[in-house]
Parts: structure tokens; C-alpha cells; sequence
């Protein structure tokens, strides 16, 4: 579903951190716990044959933020959670449902790259991704039900469902200029923020918190994911490989409307607006009209409008938090915002 504005004052301001903020201090406050998580993902990674293993040692080596595990471990401290096993176990839980869509996305999109390295469906071939992903993804209910907290069951079931649905939603948007802004959020909203909210509010749910806070920490993780997911775009039509860790221009060649695309578009002239349908709608690529594209997303200052709209996703997370009680944890998710939203572009 598209987002909804919440309780939560909204201002149009965007944090002005004195220096660049990192994931340094997240990532150094979680670290003891996610070594446990990284040992519960090798443990369950173990299969007869040989392949899994083979491919899902692959995807780990690839490295990657782990950003949806951290925010696990982050809530729950930040709720109050003790050393129990349950977030550690979470937390993994949470890794094998993102990789699994990863594997599922790569064979999608028929992505090349992954995080700068060769993707599992360029190395192994789409078949066996396809059926890997399907393995992460019973391998994290298998430890989700070690828990025996169907709330949490039901949470990370649902945001498994939605995460599938935005991914056919995004089939069905892709290739049309007729895609709305809205459309665009929404799809956005079910296949990246769905599974960082869930990732959030679990943490609340395993430490016995209020409903209220639990909502306040699935908000979170939403208004970050969907800040996240702009930034990616932004970045497909300005970054350069090495930064972006995919082939720049991907979502061009794919067809994917995103926002950068959808304010160029609104705002051109016939001629212009001919060009995208080409493009985007028809496939039919010339010699140097990535080039024309990002030329034309930049007449319209479509980065920055859309750098923009993440930064109020942003302030919005940030704002979700000061129902919790200041500290090391609080900083360092609120930094870790900041964060996402900074990445150059």
C-alpha cells in the first residue's frame, strides 16, 4: 500500500550532521552481536548438496551494509532487550529473507552485478539462484520458529508476501510512462521498506514493548527504507560503478520508472517525453541515450527534487524516535539515517 503520513510532525528540513555521517557507530555497537549472527548464518547455510553451501558462501564473501540485520539488534537494544538469543537468531532470520529476494531480484532484472562483484545468476546460472533464494527463505523460518513468538511469525511472514508483491507490482509498472509518482512509492515502499520496517519492529516485539512502540519502530525502518530506495535510484542515473556496485544505467535498460525518470518526464516537452517512450515503453535504444537521459533528468534538477523528497523520508525516521530514551543506540540510528541520505551522488 502507498505510504501514509503518520502521527509524526513532518518538517522540511533535513539533518545537517557537522561531519559525514558513517555507520561507524552503529556498526561498532552491534559488532559482538553480529559476529553471533554471521556464526548462525554459516551454521544454517549447511545442506548436502554441494551448490547450496557453494552459492550461499558466495553471497556472504560479497560483503554488503547488513543494514536490515543491524537495525534488528539496534531496536531491540534500544527497546531494552537483554543478551538473549532471540535478536541474534532475528537478525539472521531477517539477512536470509533480504538475500533470498536478492537472488530473486538479480534473476528478475537479469543483473550482471552485485555489489561490484559478479551476481549468483551470472556465476551459477538463474535456475540455481532461483531455487537457493527458495532454500534462504525456508531456512529463515526454520530458525524464526526457534523463537516461538508467532507475533514476530507473523511479521516477517507478511513482509516476505508484501516484498513478493512489490516485486510483481514493479513488473507491472515497468515500461510505462504512465507510472504516478505514487504508484512508484508504492512499490518502493513493498519491496524495499517493507522488510526495514519489519526488521525495526521486531526488536520492539521481542523486548515486550507497546504497540505504540513497535509502530513507532516499523515507521522507522519504513521512512529509512523508503529513503534508501530513493537514494539507489538517484544514484543508478549519477554514481559511478565502482560507487554504485551495479551497472550504471540498470533501471534505464530496464525499463524501471523511477522517480529521477517520472519528474523528467512530467516536465518535458513532447519531443522529450517521445524520447522516454522510446526508451523506456518500446526498448528501442540508440548510441548514447543513457547520456541524453541523465542530461535531460539533470535539465529538470530530477536529483536533486528527488534527493529531496528521501531527505523528508528521512527526517520523518529520525522523527520516530524521540519517543525512546536518548543514548548511544539512539545516535547511532539516527546517524545511520543520516547516513543513507548522504551518499554522494
Amino acid at each position: 500500500m502507498p505510504l501514509k503520513k503518520s502521527e509524526y510532525s513532518v518538517t522540511n528540513t533535513a539533518p545537517q550532521p557537522k561531519t559525514q555521517p558513517s555507520l561507524d557507530s552503529l556498526v561498532t555497537l552491534v559488532d559482538s552481536d553480529m559476529k553471533r549472527v554471521n556464526q548462525v548464518i554459516i551454521d544454517n547455510m549447511h545442506s548436502e548438496v554441494a551448490l547450496i553451501p557453494q552459492l550461499a558462501t558466495h553471497l556472504v564473501a560479497a560483503g554488503g551494509k547488513r543494514m536490515r540485520p543491524m537495525l534488528t539488534l539496534a531496536s531491540a537494544r534500544l527497546c531494552g532487550y537483554g543478551d538473549g538469543p532471540d535478536a541474534v537468531d532475528l537478525a539472521a532470520c531477517v539477512e536470509f529473507i533480504h538475500t533470498a529476494t536478492l537472488l530473486h531480484d538479480d534473476v528478475v532484472d537479469e543483473s550482471q552485478l552485485r555489489r561490484g562483484q559478479a551476481s549468483a545468476n551470472a556465476l551459477f546460472g538463474n535456475e540455481a539462484s532461483v531455487l537457493v533464494g527458495d532454500f534462504l527463505f525456508a531456512r529463515a523460518f526454520v530458525v524464526m520458529v526457534k523463537t516461538g513468538s508467532l507475533r514476530v511469525l507473523d511479521i516477517l511472514a507478511q513482509a516476505s508476501a508484501v516484498i513478493a508483491e512489490g516485486e510483481v507490482l514493479q513488473l507491472s509498472t515497468a515500461n510505462d510512462m504512465g507510472t504516478s509518482e505514487e504508484s512508484y512509492l508504492e512499490v518502493i515502499t513493498a519491496k524495499t521498506a517493507a522488510l526495514f520496517g519489519a526488521a525495526s519492529q521486531i526488536g520492539a516485539v521481542i523486548a515486550k514493548r507497546s504497540a505504540e512502540d513497535e509502530e513507532a519502530l516499523r515507521l522507522y525502518g519504513i521512512y529509512l527504507g523508503t529513503a534508501f530506495q530513493l537514494i539507489d535510484d538517484v544514484l543508478d542515473y549519477s554514481a559511478h560503478q565502482a560507487t554504485l556496485g551495479k551497472t550504471v544505467g540498470d533501471d534505464f535498460r530496464d525499463g524501471k520508472v523511477t522517480l529521477p525518470v517520472i519528474i523528467s518526464y512530467a516536465k518535458g516537452d513532447d519531443e522529450e517525453k517521445a524520447f522516454w517512450r522510446r526508451c523506456m515503453e518500446d526498448q528501442n535504444f540508440e548510441d548514447g541515450d543513457l547520456d541524453r537521459a541523465q542530461t535531460l533528468i539533470r535539465k529538470y534538477d530530477a536529483l536533486d527534487a528527488s534527493m529531496d523528497r528521501a531527505r523528508e523520508y528521512g527526517q520523518m525516521a529520525i522523527e520516530t524516535l524521540t519517543r525512546f530514551e536518548d543514548g548511544a543506540i539512539k545516535d547511532a540510528m539516527i546517524e545511520a539515517v543520516e547516513f543513507c541520505i548522504s551518499r554522494p551522488y
